[in-house]
């Protein structure tokens, strides 16, 4: 059998131990294509960019409708 605590932890100690796993915003930079807001190490919604090499191709610019 596994050992069991001898006394109850306080709200005060559980809370405290659990006090950095808060939630965050998320950060947000500029894509160096189309200056548009990405959020760090990931393609560009936008344009497709990613790392200065276009990763997917926009369909606004080939042409194609999307379904």
């Amino acid at each position: 059998m596994a050992p069991l605590p001898k006394k109850k932890q306080t709200k005060y100690r559980r809370g405290g131990r659990a006090a950095h796993f808060g939630i965050t915003k998320p950060s947000f930079g500029l894509c160096s294509n189309c200056n548009e807001p990405k959020q760090p190490h990931r393609m560009c919604s936008a344009c497709g960019y990613y790392n200065g090499r276009q990763v997917i191709v926009n369909d606004v610019e080939t042409g194609l409708e999307s379904v």
